[in-house]
């Protein structure tokens, strides 16, 4: 082996670097952070998705509670309103204001995205409703106690009226039946009764016969008196029936009809108007004179008053001897 100091003619080649694992690590560590970065990013995304879904929640029930409270406060109003008519002016000046409260709170409650201020608005105006609905509820109270009491005032009332009535209608029957005792009980005695025939003779002398061809006329006489008929004047009938049972009447005369209480309408012979004085006697006195000759046979004379027959006579007329 030769030793020299002179450098060798063929040049020495340095090892060349390798920069592909570095590239690799610095491509692996980028896409790690990336992952990291994505992991985080979707969490924090997930938190706010679970945060905006907890507040639609709470928005939501905190919404379906507000209807839930309007509904009631109108079933509150339908039950009070619809409950006495007598509110029914009152609700009349409220309408309005109650309307209005009606219409802001549904146009919040129909709102699909209402904000939290306005939810609280709602329930601002819901509590001020169901102020007003328990105003009314107080009303109604009030008038239904009212009512009642008039109710019963009323039946009360209707009680008295109807005694009154019963105590009228009594005292109205027991007049009507004084006044018909009264009225009957003044109905006139009639007494001492007295049929005399009488012949008239020229000079204006009259005599007493009992012979039927020779009697001008009929003197009746009698007295009347009564302790309770009120003072004033009376009206007699007298009825005369013939010996052939007919009734002695000439219209031209006076003589007509009248009503009994028993024996229904009869004729009359003369009409006799008597003064009254209570409870003294009064003598009564006329003469009866007819168209045509008295008949032989019994003149019967009935004497009314009231509608009462109150007396009657007999006076016999005969056939008259051989110078009668």
């Amino acid at each position: 082996m030769s030793t020299s100091n002179y450098p060798s003619a063929t040049p020495t080649q340095e090892p060349k670097k390798d920069y592909k694992g570095l590239i690799i690590a610095l491509l692996a560590a980028g896409l790690l952070g990336t992952w990291g970065y994505l992991l985080y990013n979707n969490n924090k995304n997930e938190q706010n998705i679970q945060q905006k879904e907890a507040t639609i929640a709470q928005v939501t029930d905190e919404k379906t509670e507000l209807q839930r409270n309007f509904d009631a406060s109108l079933a509150r109003l339908d039950s009070v309103t619809g409950s006495n008519n007598a509110l029914q002016g009152q609700l009349t000046d409220k309408n309005s204001e109650i309307g209005k409260l009606k219409t802001e709170i549904r146009s919040i409650l129909n709102k699909r995205n209402a904000t939290q201020a306005e939810l609280n608005r709602a329930k601002k105006l819901i509590s001020t409703m169901n102020e007003k609905v328990a105003g009314l509820e107080q009303e109604v109270a009030r008038l239904t106690t009212e009512n009642t009491q008039l109710n019963t005032d009323l039946t009360t009332e209707k009680v008295k009226t109807s005694q009154l009535t019963t105590d009228l209608t009594t005292t109205t029957t027991q007049k009507q039946e004084l006044e018909k005792t009264v009225d009957i009980a003044s109905t006139l005695n009639a007494y001492n009764i007295s049929i005399t025939p009488i012949n008239e003779k020229s000079g204006g002398k009259e005599k007493v016969t009992s012979t039927a061809k020779r009697v001008d006329k009929l003197v009746i006489s009698f007295d009347v008196d009564n302790r309770i008929a009120p003072a004033g004047s009376a009206e007699v009938y007298v009825l005369v029936t013939g010996p052939d049972g007919k009734p002695v009447s000439q219209e031209a005369l006076g003589s007509g009809t009248f009503t009994t209480r028993e024996e229904g309408d009869k004729p009359f012979t003369a009409k006799v108007p008597v003064k009254i004085e209570t409870g003294k006697k009064t003598p009564v006195e006329f003469a009866w004179k007819q168209g045509s000759d008295f008949q032989r046979g019994n003149y019967k004379i009935e004497i009314y008053h009231n509608g009462f027959k109150i007396g009657e006579g007999t006076r016999e007329l005969k056939k008259g001897g051989l110078f009668g």
